[in-house]
């Protein structure tokens, strides 16, 4: 089972990253999990860049999420919102439907309860646009993460939830 992981973070230290990091190496037995961090490497979409060869770095991501048998898009939120380099990603894709049927857990990983709702209403929304199959959320919080000098700490809660989602992605 492969599944892509998406960081939907604009930084360049990205907790959201790091989290997808923690999963993939807490789950590593289980699953074959791909972080993918580059989103904000994109170039700016405009429709009419649809009609003219489309940038390496989108076809390589449009190929990962075809590759892949399910997704995990974990996002910030900025602003009341997804991060603009989410939305342009998730822009590149819209009319190509690559997400269409595939099986989706968006995450939010913000700094406390409520930050985050309003980001994966937004997710939610395009995700739907998409036709992608939205296994179920999860809203994470980084009050209850431990982190050290080796990025996130996954304590017992949090392994069994996603656990639990990762159960339910590739179920």
């Amino acid at each position: 089972m492969r599944i892509l992981a998406i960081s939907g973070s604009a930084s360049n230290k990205s907790s959201n990253t790091e989290l997808l990091n923690a999963v993939r190496e807490y789950f590593s037995k289980e699953y074959n999990i791909e972080v993918f961090n580059q989103l904000r490497e994109f170039p700016l979409f405009r429709p009419e860049d649809l009609e003219k060869e489309i940038p390496k770095l989108i076809q390589e991501f449009k190929q990962k999420i075809v590759g892949a048998d399910a997704i995990i898009i974990c996002t910030p939120e900025y602003t009341h919102n997804i991060p603009a380099v989410l939305k342009n990603a998730i822009e590149w894709i819209t009319a190509s439907g690559e997400l269409a049927d595939k099986k989706v857990l968006p995450i939010t990983f913000t700094p406390h309860e409520p930050r985050g709702e309003y980001a994966m209403q937004s997710l939610l929304n395009s995700l739907k646009t998409m036709n992608a199959n939205v296994v179920t959320q999860m809203p994470l919080y980084k009050t209850e993460i431990e982190f050290n000098d080796h990025g996130i700490q996954l304590n017992d809660e949090y392994r069994f939830l996603i656990g639990e989602g990762l159960k339910l992605l590739v179920g």
